[in-house]
């Protein structure tokens, strides 16, 4: 009888745990053990199922890497290699010879007559010009097909022009002689340099009297044209101080010596030039 009793059944658990605490945990836990056993034993078998559908797919895949023809995929690609190393090779050495062989010049061609196409014709449409022996005789020119009208006869100046380079000279672009350039290649000079300038200037200015009167001093800035003689043209003042002052260093200015004229593209040309003027009264 003891083997057709179900141990999980709930009637033989609640014979068991008659009379006993419930209510501790060992009731409950012998109540759900059916439950877990059977919970264990699908997830065995789920495990063991997939791990014997992995190992079908890996020897499946295997078996079709052995089957494919790698040796002669490798060989493929080896003659593909090779067939295009050896078309490089055949495109190099086709260079080298086009670039071995010069481009004739017109005047390194023998001279040559242009030979006459064949065509068929009827008998009473042919009209035939026949040289003498004589006239063949005195013609020097060879027979081919290929006429030029320039060429020569000579064959010791056959390549001789071909090493030669023709080299354009570049032409300045012309000089506008009215023009007042603000900046040039070679600025207009003092005879003596700038020390010598101001130097002039200094000696040969003289301080108006009424400015002297009221005590007016400061920097006058005289922009003047240095022409492409050399010469002062116009002069103006670009920053004046005081009438009096701004007077005195225009006439400074025009009085000043030739200069040596400023030069573009190797011609002299007119350039304006800028001179401050310091006017300062002695003592103060």
């Amino acid at each position: 009888m003891a083997k057709d009793v179900d141990l999980s059944s709930s009637e033989w658990i609640d014979l068991i745990f008659e009379g006993k605490n419930k209510d501790f945990g060992a009731y409950e836990l012998r109540k759900a053990s059916a439950k877990r056993h059977n919970r264990a034993m699908l997830v065995i078998l789920i495990v063991l199922l997939v791990v014997a559908v992995l190992g079908l797919l890996a020897n499946t895949v295997l078996q079709s890497a052995e089957a494919r023809p790698e040796d002669q995929i490798e060989q493929t690609i080896i003659d593909y290699s090779a067939d295009e190393q050896e078309q490089e090779e055949e495109e190099e050495v086709q260079e080298r010879v086009e670039e071995q062989q010069p481009e004739a010049l017109p005047e390194e061609i023998l001279n040559t007559v242009k030979a006459t196409e064949l065509q068929i014709t009827k008998d009473e449409e042919v009209v035939e010009e026949i040289k003498s022996q004589d006239e063949l005789k005195e013609t020097d020119t060879a027979v081919g097909t290929t006429d030029f009208d320039k060429g020569t006869d000579d064959l010791n100046v056959v390549r001789e022009h071909k090493e030669e380079i023709i080299v354009e000279e570049k032409k300045p672009e012309p000089v506008d002689d009215d023009k007042v350039f603000e900046v040039v290649e070679q600025k207009p000079q003092f005879p003596g340099g700038e020390v010598a300038l101001l130097k002039w200037v200094s000696d040969h200015i003289r301080y108006p009297a009424m400015a002297q009167e009221n005590n007016i001093q400061g920097r006058v800035v005289v922009q003047f044209v240095v022409t492409k003689t050399g010469d002062i043209g116009e002069v103006k003042v670009v920053r004046g101080k005081d009438p009096d002052l701004d007077k005195e260093a225009m006439r400074v200015v025009k009085s000043l010596p030739k200069f040596v004229p400023g030069k573009m593209n190797g011609h002299s040309v007119n350039v304006w030039y800028t001179l401050p003027i310091q006017f300062k009264l002695q003592g103060i």
